[in-house]
């Protein structure tokens, strides 16, 4: 039995992070990507490094995102320096990948998935 060249795995996954200037942080996944714990970890320790000690609402781009693995969700599932989190996706994998960390594990903070992302912003900013 083949199996798929393991290198692709231990690349890391770049990702993109902004504080915009109304105040939201925007977690932007590339086309494709598995994320793994590491990158996870990498992503919302730049999440708490860009923060500091004030607390943002934050949209998590995941509409091109393949798979989540346990590990990244476990590290999803930790506090970080977001008060609110909008997944946003598009097609019927995101949900599921966004239904099923919603329903397994137990997010941080308030957390919902949007497919439409005026609504995501929307919600992000109500009091």
């Amino acid at each position: 039995m083949e199996h798929p060249d393991a290198s692709e795995d231990l690349q890391p996954v770049t990702f993109q992070l902004e504080l915009e200037e109304q105040g939201i942080l925007r977690l932007t996944w590339p086309r494709g990507a598995r994320i793994k714990e590491t990158d996870a970890q990498r992503a919302m320790d730049r999440v708490n490094e860009l923060c500091g000690a004030d607390r943002y609402p934050m949209i998590v781009d995941m509409a091109t995102t393949d798979d989540v693995t346990r590990g990244a969700r476990s590290v999803f599932a930790k506090p970080c320096q977001a008060n609110r989190i909008a997944l946003w996706g598009s097609s019927p994998v995101d949900r599921v990948i966004a239904n099923f960390f919603l329903g397994i594990m137990k997010p941080p903070c308030p957390t919902r998935f949007f497919t439409d992302q005026t609504e995501a912003l929307e919600w992000l900013v109500e009091e």
